[in-house]
């Protein structure tokens, strides 16, 4: 097996991951029990350390496929223990995506771990490797929106609910977001395995623009209408509900913002 070929201190969990799961437990407990006096700040928190956690799993599942495709060397880059700080561009991969959270309620994928494709051998695989990571966003909002779709919300509060709702639309926005075939982002990851050789050496030069040519697109109303559409539907396809991610996104912004609670949002 691939994992027998690196070395066990390569794979044991960081502690700054799990000080990151730490903190998503006791502010998810503290949102459920309406513990902090100040609205919002448990939300905050909670929906922070879990997007991060996220994001943590994210470049792990790109890792841990590539590494049983055959490139080994992810174990001694650290990417296999979780810790945001081993990845390539630590920047694109955390500190980016939590800011654009912050700002804009959008789940902005993560910078990928630098993989040694030339180690793997397939198509296939190479297409695994690249999907791997949004996958993990999918899970994630599944496993977020299970109380909705599982009409499981009786004795949740409201705030824990609310909070759900936000962090379930930001992985939904980063699964689509990851799975557009757009150089630079894993859905052309997917698809580039398959592509003539020719047409992969004219796409190149652009792959590092990929991204930032499509947020600036979300610029564009009628394209940020028509995605944010898309979203909507799959998050009402979970059984979340729109008022629910309103409600989640004005609690996290709460401790910036302050001010009346005009939606109604805030747990009594």
């Amino acid at each position: 097996m691939t994992t027998a070929l690196t070395r066990r201190s390569d794979r044991r969990v960081s502690p700054v991951f799990v000080g990151i799961v730490a903190v998503m437990a006791v502010t998810g407990w503290a949102t459920w029990t309406g513990f902090a006096e100040q609205p919002g700040v448990a939300v905050f928190l909670f929906v922070t350390a879990a997007w991060v956690v996220s994001l943590c799993l994210h470049e792990y599942a790109h890792a841990r496929t590539a590494l049983h495709g055959g490139d080994i060397s992810v174990g001694a880059k650290g990417y296999l223990t979780l810790n945001p700080l081993a990845y390539t561009h630590a920047l694109l991969s955390v500190v980016l995506p939590v800011l654009f959270v912050i700002m804009g309620g959008i789940g902005l994928p993560g910078g990928a771990v630098f993989i040694e494709r030339g180690r793997i051998r397939g198509r296939w695989r190479h297409s695994l490797v690249s999907a791997a990571g949004p996958l993990t966003n999918v899970l994630f909002a599944a496993v977020c929106t299970a109380p909705f779709w599982l009409d499981a919300l009786d004795g949740v509060p409201a705030d824990f609910r609310n909070a759900l709702a936000f962090l379930a639309l930001l992985q939904v926005t980063a699964a689509i977001l990851n799975f557009l075939p757009v150089p630079g982002l894993d859905g052309y990851g997917v698809l580039e395995p398959w592509l003539p050789y020719g047409v992969k050496r004219q796409v190149e030069p652009f792959a590092p623009f990929g991204l930032l040519f499509v947020f600036a697109l979300l610029w564009v109303p009628a394209v940020n209408g028509a995605f944010f559409d898309v979203v909507d539907a799959a998050l009402r396809g979970l059984g979340v509900g729109d008022f629910e991610t309103y409600c989640g996104q004005y609690l996290y912004n709460y401790v910036f913002r302050g001010g009346e609670d005009v939606a109604g949002c805030l747990a009594r």
